[in-house]
């Protein structure tokens, strides 16, 4: 009896589909690793000059909230 490529295949389709799932993951993370963290990064830097920005602009009397009631 000679199997052929296509009924390997058709017999082990649930463990490709697996194979392959996990080989698109790898690559998808390998790839968003460098732009991720770049995000991570640039966000890190706007946080800071924003705390900086209110710091040095902040109000005079932090218990007044600017209404006249």
């Amino acid at each position: 009896m000679k199997k052929t490529l296509s009924a390997y295949f058709q017999r082990y389709q649930m463990l490709w589909a697996i194979i392959v799932l996990l080989c698109v993951v790898w690559v998808v993370s390998v790839v968003l690793k460098f732009f991720v963290g770049g995000l991570i990064h640039l966000l890190l830097v706007v946080a800071v000059i924003a705390f900086i920005y209110n710091f040095l602009t902040g109000r005079k009397n932090p218990g007044d909230s600017g209404s006249d009631l």
